[in-house]
């Protein structure tokens, strides 16, 4: 018996060792073909990489860049296709096209004309964030992600040799002299050389001209607390501040260049000092390098410009990478994008930019040779005006100089009752809007209307201030703007009729007309679109162009029909998304 329970015993304690080595090797069998199939998968899909064999085919990534950087970036674009890149299983091929920034900016907002241009670009590089902020003006639905700086470049003033070795030698010039320097009376007395009168500083367009707008931030910087900026919204309703801006305008010359290329053509043609009826015009480092040496598709002048760069803190262009959203993005181009901007980051490709004349951080080295540029070290940097500040210099610079007749149609349908932001209505954010302009205009013409049902007996709309001298009906305007009221319907095809006509009966000759419509809602009754399209063709004069702009509040305006009022007309369309970006799109507007 004890045998017996002592053999019981023993065959409890032990196990068979053979199912235990069975389960083992297909325990490792099992990991070792998934390890196999992981690894395998991850070498497969780098060969599918390094081959090119990219499943989805291949993808375009289209990129508009400023000719200032074009050709760098296509060297840049090269070196990346090299490398094979892939996203999303697809083969991604970089395009590269030069175009200015204006006409990027006219095709993204108001229509992108194929036939000319091309297919839209996925990504925009551009010499300043002022292009960026106009684009989220009209529009910020087509911004894709928050543009970052991939190099950068510092305003200087283009000059002839005598008259910039006249001002560098001289008792020394910042860029907050500016507004006294160009209004003084024989102001070349201050550099030592009274016989040659005063000094002429061509401003081309800002609206249109980065380094232009630049500098007239840095002229107006001296009125910020420590003289660097940024220059506020705020600010450009002082006096003093609207004083100096009218200096600033007072003194361009006569012929003042419509773009800063121009400029510099006339400068090269005729160096003797106020040559061509100035001296001097703002112009980025880089691209008064392309210009002394023939590499922005002209010929190298004879004799170069030269670069003056002023004291004080440096106006700079820092060529933003901007990422575009719309139906035409697919998110094979989202991803290429973003992959793109962090190769063009990085040190080897920073340093193509600088070899193109641009500054960046990865290295001190400058093309050469470089006549005309001295390549100043830049101590400190002008901190930039905000977004919207940057439209109303614009918009500011436009009045300024009493160039403007503009008669502002305001929507008072309920609608504008409705949240537009903030805890304040659509209406509340228009009459901000509207108060700004009034007070930070310098001089110009500006009239207010509103719209919507039944306002004077029958009629749609009701005049509230003829368009007039803004510095002789202030106040009428601002009373004007603070009786805005909500009412009813969106009767805007006849009210526009209405206004145009009027328009018309108080043309300014000389001036630029213009009518500026702010509404959120469809037409409401009244004259249908066709209607509306023969009423304004009858009433058009030959000689008498009054261009048509609709800033678009929140989702509901038929933007279509809107879109076609305003290109029919010499205008633009912007669109809001609420009442925030009213103020920004309104400036962005009345400086275009």
């Amino acid at each position: 018996m004890s045998r017996h329970r002592a053999l019981r015993t023993k065959v409890r304690r032990g196990i068979a060792k053979w199912p235990v080595a069975i389960v083992g090797v297909v325990v490792l069998v099992v990991l070792g073909y998934f390890a196999w199939t992981w690894v395998g998968g991850i070498v497969e899909r780098r060969a599918a990489a390094q081959a090119g064999d990219c499943r989805q085919g291949e993808a375009p990534l289209r990129v508009a860049a400023t000719p200032s950087v074009a050709d760098a970036v296509r060297q840049v674009a090269e070196a990346w296709s090299e490398q094979r890149p892939v996203v999303y299983d697809h083969c991604i091929r970089v395009e590269v096209q030069a175009i200015d920034s204006e006409v990027v900016l006219q095709g993204l907002t108001q229509g992108w004309d194929e036939a000319a241009l091309g297919e839209r670009p996925h990504a925009w590089i551009t010499d300043s964030m002022l292009w960026a902020n106009r684009l989220s003006a009209q529009n910020r639905a087509l911004l894709g992600a928050q543009p970052v700086s991939v190099a950068a470049s510092p305003a200087v003033l283009a000059m002839p040799q005598e008259a910039a070795q006249a001002v560098q030698a001289g008792v020394g010039f910042r860029w907050t002299d500016l507004p006294e320097v160009t209004s003084a009376v024989g102001g070349w007395a201050r550099f030592g050389e009274p016989e040659w009168g005063d000094v002429k500083v061509a401003m081309p367009d800002p609206t249109t001209n980065a380094a232009t707008a630049v500098v007239i931030q840095s002229a107006l910087a001296g009125a910020s607390p420590d003289g660097k900026g940024p220059v506020t919204a705020e600010m450009l309703a002082l006096e003093p501040v609207k004083a100096t801006l009218g200096r600033l305008t007072a003194a361009k010359p006569t012929e003042t260049p419509k773009t800063t290329w121009g400029a510099l053509a006339l400068l090269s043609e005729k160096p003797q000092v106020n040559g061509p009826g100035f001296s001097a015009v703002p112009v980025f480092e880089v691209d008064l390098y392309r210009h002394n040496t023939g590499k922005d598709g002209g010929k190298a002048p004879a004799q170069p410009l030269y670069g003056v760069a002023a004291g004080g803190p440096s106006p700079v262009a820092d060529f933003p990478f901007v990422p575009l959203a719309g139906d035409w993005v697919g998110e094979a181009q989202v991803r290429a994008s973003q992959a793109f901007r962090e190769f063009l980051l990085q040190a080897e490709q920073q340093k193509k930019l600088a070899g193109a004349g641009l500054r960046v951080d990865a290295t001190t080295e400058r093309p050469k040779p470089s006549p005309g540029i001295r390549w100043a070290t830049m101590t400190d940097k002008l901190v930039p005006a905000d977004a919207n500040t940057a439209q109303q210099i614009s918009a500011a610079w436009a009045t300024a100089d009493n160039g403007q007749a503009v008669t502002v149609l305001v929507d008072v349908s309920k609608s504008m009752e409705e949240p537009g932001g903030d805890g304040k209505s659509r209406m509340a954010w228009v009459k901000e809007a509207l108060s700004g302009q009034v007070n930070r205009a310098v001089s110009g013409s500006l009239g207010l209307w509103e719209f919507s049902r039944g306002l004077d007996g029958e009629k749609p709309y009701r005049r509230l201030v003829p368009t007039g001298p803004v510095t002789g009906q202030k106040q009428q305007l601002l009373d004007g703007v603070a009786a805005l009221r909500p009412q009813s319907a969106t009767q805007l095809y006849t009210s526009l009729v209405a206004v145009y006509g009027q328009a018309l009966a108080d043309y300014q000759p000389g001036k630029r007309n213009r009518i500026i419509v702010l509404t959120d809602g469809p037409n409401d009754g009244g004259l249908s679109y066709q209607q509306l399209k023969d009423e304004l063709a009858k009433l058009k004069v030959d000689g008498k162009d009054i261009s048509i702009s609709v800033l678009a509040i929140g989702p509901d305006p038929d933007r279509r029909q809107l879109g076609e009022i305003t290109r029919a007309g010499g205008g633009t369309l912007s669109v809001v998304d609420d009442g925030r970006g009213v103020d920004a799109a309104l400036g962005q507007l009345l400086g275009a």
